[in-house]
């Protein structure tokens, strides 16, 4: 007698569970579609717009996080220096080259999740921008990335073990609402070393 409706039941409970799993995979797996790679950096123009697909849709109302404007600014982020290795908080790493025209650009390093990541002491730098790093007589600069002090430009990451990303965000800048931002190119991450190496 309770035979058909406890299958009915569990079907329902699988199918329901199913689909729960399978979004929350979806949601973590990408932040949209129409990504822009230029080397290590991706960032995702349209996440941000009305055009938005529902993916990132989705994940900006998960995340409760405030995004930019079609021209207001656009987050490159990196999980991966230049020859494709992960970052990780356990090696040394240097960010090389120039960004594309914007008025102001920040980086900072953020866990995987996208929070933004504590050096440790209220004291050591945990992000820079465009109007405090140091630049070549070209205008380009170099970034050192450690947990270690470094002379020059430096970011501070945590010590420990784990990954990382490098979040640069570029504020009021015209390649967020352009077609263009293919053609243009980020700084080079190259790694310099490791403590376990």
């Amino acid at each position: 007698m309770f035979r058909i409706p406890l299958v009915i039941a569990l079907a329902l409970a699988i199918a329901f569970g199913l689909g729960v799993v399978g979004s929350v995979w979806a949601l973590r797996a990408t932040v949209g579609f129409g990504a822009i790679a230029l080397g290590p950096w991706t960032a995702f123009p349209a996440a941000q717009t009305i055009d938005a697909d529902p993916y990132a849709k989705a994940h900006r109302a998960r995340d409760g996080r405030l995004l930019f404007g079609g021209a207001e600014g656009l987050a490159f982020t990196a999980a991966t220096d230049s020859d494709g290795r992960n970052l990780v908080r356990q090696c040394r790493y240097r960010i090389e080259g120039i960004t594309p025209p914007a008025r102001l650009w920040t980086l900072h390093a953020a866990d995987r999740e996208g929070n933004a990541l504590a050096a440790g002491r209220p004291d050591l730098p945990e992000g820079l921008n465009a109007w405090s790093v140091l630049r070549r007589p070209d205008g380009s600069f170099v970034i050192d990335i450690a947990s270690g002090a470094a002379p020059g430009n430096w970011l501070a990451i945590p010590e420990g073990r784990g990954a990382f990303l490098l979040v640069m965000t570029l504020l009021d800048t015209p390649t967020a609402g352009s077609s263009g931002v293919i053609d243009l190119a980020m700084p080079g991450i190259v790694r310099l070393g490791c403590a376990d190496a």
